[in-house]
């Protein structure tokens, strides 16, 4: 008796849980991520330069005030198989963020970033950041697109598959919004890309409009590169192997046919 009555207690609270977190309607599944045809995907994919430097901009712009990249160095920005912007630019980028460092006599200080930094934290710590964010905590966006399955797929479907208003029936809990590809569609995060030109892309010949869905996969690729810098690198290596094995394969044939011709069978 004292087992099943257990058992009820943990399932009760299991199903009032799901109802709660789904604002009483239950817990609702995730849809599957939207299907978007990446550059980089395939054996012979490859970034596109403008749309990791457009996907840059959009991370500095929109979502580094909540979400950091302690990962990803300034230096990183200039190195092949990224965005590649030049020396001179990437010591601008770094120069404009403000570093905390100690100065001679150990007292904390700010000093302009250097190419050795890394991208700085958005917020001292886990308890400040989620002071300021409802008690949500922003995750760490440097390998995002690996750390979720359909990574790439999953953060642009997830970034603008927000709904301004919930369908019937549904309440939202307070400070939660919308989106029907987060688990039981209610989300932290306010929609980060609200408006077209949200952004100001430079007016080069190779950057389109910055429309919510441009920009959305404009910062996926800046995403997507950050998780995995050496892929072009990586992929470059697989081809060259692959070539390498068809024509000692060929060799070890000739080899075989000319050392087993005069042997009788």
């Amino acid at each position: 008796m004292k087992l099943k009555a257990l058992l009820a207690i943990v399932l009760s609270l299991g199903l009032a849980g799901g109802a709660l977190a789904a604002g009483g309607e239950g817990s609702l599944e995730a849809k599957h991520p939207k299907k978007v045809d990446w550059s980089w995907e395939g054996p012979f994919g490859h970034f596109d330069r403008q749309q990791l430097q457009r996907g840059y901009l959009v991370y500095k712009e929109v979502c580094a005030a909540c979400h950091s990249m302690s990962l990803l160095s300034f230096r990183n920005l200039s190195q092949p198989g990224g965005p590649e912007f030049t020396e001179a630019q990437m010591k601008a980028i770094a120069a404009s963020y403000k570093i905390k460092a100690l100065d001679e006599k150990g007292e904390e200080v700010e000093r302009p970033g250097i190419p050795a930094d890394r991208f700085p934290l958005a917020y001292a710590n886990e308890r400040a950041a989620r002071a300021a964010n409802n008690n949500a905590y922003p995750v760490d966006l440097s390998v995002i697109t690996k750390a979720r399955h359909d990574g790439s797929n999953y953060v642009y479907t997830l970034i603008t598959g927000y709904s301004e208003q919930p369908p019937a029936g549904v309440t939202l809990l307070p400070g939660l919004y919308y989106n029907e590809y987060f688990p039981n569609h209610q989300i932290a995060m306010p929609a980060p890309l609200t408006a077209d030109d949200q952004v100001t892309y430079a007016p080069d010949a190779g950057n389109p409009k910055a429309t919510k869905d441009q920009m959305a996969k404009d910062v996926v690729a800046f995403l997507s590169w950050a998780a995995e810098p050496k892929m072009e690198e990586r992929k470059q290596l697989g081809v060259k192997v692959l070539i390498f094995l068809v024509l000692l394969s060929v060799l070890l044939y000739v080899a075989y046919r000319r050392l087993w011709r005069d042997v009788d069978h």
